[in-house]
């Protein structure tokens, strides 16, 4: 957008768009404009290539619109094999195996947001034809067994009546679930196939009313004595305020015999997956970075989360590049902001990490991370719709990443037939992969 354009002018220009109809408007925005897509590659590990930023009246958008799976299923790397275990699922977004290896699928979708911008609705319209705005669950759904046909052996609903789900962790016997506005504890018994008693509030969560990013990504420290909460920004680049983002674009800490709360690393846009990593004991995270500067700007990232750190939302990113949107500036906070520690490319929004300890898979995949890339909307050609793992020696990246699933989109790169989201390890050592397009759990094993 021009610098010389007031906030008003936009916004009506912005109104005038959208009284055009949604039709003028999706051509608008499909057309797209700016700097070439870079080569994805430029951008993967410690040091990404950044260009210059863009400005943009309204942001260029590629969308893959949704087409069935049919008989069809992703493709898998060599050594490898993949089965669906479970269809027909309401959204499944997140995994988490228990200890007796029963799988539970968080079935979800986001609370309605209202839409403070036109750009908001011009948005909407685009990213629902992705697939992205399908209704949830709202619940979790249990998995056990499996079928020589890949299948899961039974399947039952575990727990309902949730909001807006998304990380499930358990302590002992105590299962806490991350809904958008507060961490709920349940109690579980090894073996149920359904909880049916009232979960308690153990820690509130910003939620409502715009709750932008609104999945709370959830685990416990290996001494199961915390808990620790990705928390996202309410906003693409701080435009409701930062008195909207209290609390938010954050990694927590939450003490779990109290619900005490702090803020344990800041400037982390959305943190969508957060795991601790075996060798080191270190706590990881996959972020999703700020959009509309460019197809190239930002790299989204895989991070050790240090405490007390500052990764630079929403002022800077990649360590101190000033993001000049966002006004006043805080060159204080810009000083001492640090960069992640590998790039992932631009748009490709990370949403899933499993670190691999088990022996089923080839051996090339043990000690590092698996990331779901769940794909761009706002880049063309299109990036991310694969899971990839990256390599760890000594408790750090130490290579470049490996596609191990793909084929979430069509041979033309028009169509997604899936898009994934959740990671787990099953307890016999198999890759899970939720398919929050396809509704589909899928399974990879060795070949």
């Amino acid at each position: 957008m021009r610098a010389s354009e007031s906030h008003t002018m936009r916004l009506s220009r912005l109104a005038l768009l959208c009284a055009a109809g949604p039709t003028l408007v999706m051509a608008l925005v499909l057309a797209g404009c700016g700097e070439k897509p870079a080569d994805p590659s430029t951008q993967i590990g410690p040091n990404p290539v950044l260009p210059e930023p863009h400005q943009y009246l309204l942001p260029p958008m590629r969308v893959a619109t949704p087409q069935p799976w049919g008989k069809a299923v992703p493709t898998v790397a060599p050594g490898l094999k993949v089965q669906a275990l479970a269809k027909g699922l309401m959204h499944p977004r997140s995994l988490y195996v228990l200890p007796n290896g029963d799988v539970l699928v968080v079935e979800s979708s986001g609370p309605q947001a209202p839409l403070n911008r036109p750009k908001d609705f011009i948005m909407g319209l685009v990213i629902a034809t992705t697939g992205a705005a399908a209704e949830g669950g709202n619940r979790i759904t249990l998995l056990r067994g499996v079928k020589p046909n890949g299948f899961a052996e039974q399947r039952s609903v575990f727990l309902e009546n949730l909001n807006s789900p998304f990380g499930v962790v358990l302590v002992g016997g105590d299962l806490y679930v991350a809904d958008t506005d507060a961490i709920v504890r349940f109690p579980y018994a090894e073996g149920q196939m359904r909880i049916t008693a009232p979960g308690v509030r153990l820690t509130e969560l910003p939620g409502g009313p715009i709750d932008h990013h609104w999945t709370k990504s959830l685990t416990a420290s290996p001494d199961g004595t915390k808990l620790y909460v990705g928390v996202g920004s309410n906003s693409n680049a701080a435009e409701n305020g930062m008195e909207a983002e209290r609390g938010r674009a954050a990694v927590w800490e939450v003490d779990r015999a109290s619900g005490a709360a702090r803020v344990f690393a800041s400037g982390l846009r959305n943190p969508t997956a957060v795991q601790f990593e075996p060798a080191s004991g270190r706590l990881w995270a996959v972020v999703n970075e700020r959009d509309e500067i460019g197809p190239n700007l930002v790299p989204d990232y895989l991070t050790s989360v240090q405490d007390g750190a500052f990764y630079g939302w929403p002022y800077s990113y990649y360590g101190q590049h000033v993001d000049v949107r966002v006004q006043p500036q805080r060159p204080d906070l810009v000083a001492r902001a640090i960069p992640p520690d590998y790039a992932l490319s631009s748009h490709v929004a990370p949403l899933g990490l499993a670190f691999y300890t088990a022996s089923a898979l080839p051996a090339a995949y043990r000690g590092g991370a698996f990331v779901s890339e769940h794909g761009s909307w706002d880049r063309d050609p299109l990036n991310g719709y694969k899971v990839i793992h990256v390599p760890f020696a000594g408790g750090r990246p130490s290579g470049k990443p490996q596609d191990v699933v793909t084929g979430f989109l069509t041979a033309d790169n028009k169509h997604a037939r899936g898009r994934p989201v959740g990671l787990a390890v099953d307890k016999t050592g198999a890759l899970l992969v939720a398919d929050d397009l396809g509704d589909t759990v899928w399974r990879v094993t060795g070949g």
